[in-house]
């Protein structure tokens, strides 16, 4: 008898074979077409050729795991590839698991994101929705905000990001809420002054309804004509190292950075670090108790 634990996340093709099956269960069944892959084929192209985020899930699903310990099963089921969160809620009731309790690798919650990975567990799982507050988390995104700034101009503007989301679906959601207390817990917590810092948007579909902004690298330009020196990013809105934040903000938005001369910077992603994944391990036991 044990306790299942599901890690989900958005999911991301093993081999560029599995790219359009992946890009078609994105667009919920709808193959895209030829031009649309090769874009996509292209931004992976640009950041090395695959995503090294299948990597990093893992490693942190065996982050979780190692903290868990005994009496916990922990399968990682993905949202738009296999194994599915589905799949995922499977092994572990094959194995004997009394409950399930999911977490997902993104720290806040969003009733059009969030709310579709849980939903997906079954109606008798346990979830932990959002994790933003967690002191080790943003101690470790105000450390490594702290490092990026040594390495920049002394004018230099922060910018938290996150993936943008359809205005349509963001009414009465805490997306937004969220977001911006941890930006604010965070820039605290690095010292930043409240001028020196702004929450901006990214990575948003291209669709005939209004998305969320302003994007990064309208920001980006906005900041040049204030005369700033340059713009930090921190992408507070993912956890690894992947195809928003390789492709998106380090060529997209460096490139608009260059172009309008702005020193430009990132912070270090998440990834696998053991002190946060423990503490969300922590989370996960509570829960599950």
């Amino acid at each position: 008898m044990s306790i299942g634990v599901v890690v989900m996340a958005y999911g991301t093709p093993a081999s560029a074979e599995d790219l359009a099956a992946y890009y078609t269960h994105i667009r919920r069944g709808r193959p895209p077409t030829e031009e649309q892959l090769r874009e996509l084929r292209g931004r992976y192209d640009a950041i090395g050729g695959m995503s090294p985020l299948r990597r990093m899930t893992e490693a942190q699903r065996d982050r979780i795991a190692g903290a868990l310990g005994d009496g916990f099963e922990v399968a990682l089921g993905y949202k738009h590839t296999a194994p599915f969160i589905e799949d995922a809620v499977t092994m572990a009731r094959d194995k004997n698991a009394t409950e399930i309790v999911g977490v997902v690798l993104a720290p806040h919650d969003s009733r059009g994101s969030i709310g579709e990975y849980v939903e997906r567990l079954g109606p008798d799982a346990k979830a932990i929705r959002s994790w933003h507050t967690l002191p080790e988390w943003r101690a470790f995104q105000a450390n490594a905000v702290r490092a990026a700034l040594t390495s920049m101009p002394s004018r230099t503007h922060v910018v938290f990001t996150a993936h943008s989301l359809p205005e349509r679906v963001l009414e009465g959601d805490v997306y937004v809420d969220e977001l911006q207390a941890s930006a604010e817990g965070i820039a605290a917590r690095a010292g930043l002054d409240r001028g020196t810092w702004s929450i901006g948007w990214q990575s948003a579909s291209r669709t005939p309804e209004p998305w969320r902004g302003p994007d990064i690298a309208d920001i980006v330009e906005a900041l040049a004509a204030e005369g700033v020196e340059g713009v930090l990013v921190c992408p507070q809105g993912f956890t690894a190292d992947h195809l928003e934040v390789l492709y998106d903000i380090d060529v997209v938005a460096r490139r608009r950075a260059d172009d309008v001369g702005l020193r430009f910077g990132r912070t270090a992603m998440l990834n696998d670090d053991a002190e946060v994944l423990t503490a969300l391990a922590a989370e996960v036991r509570a829960l599950a108790g």
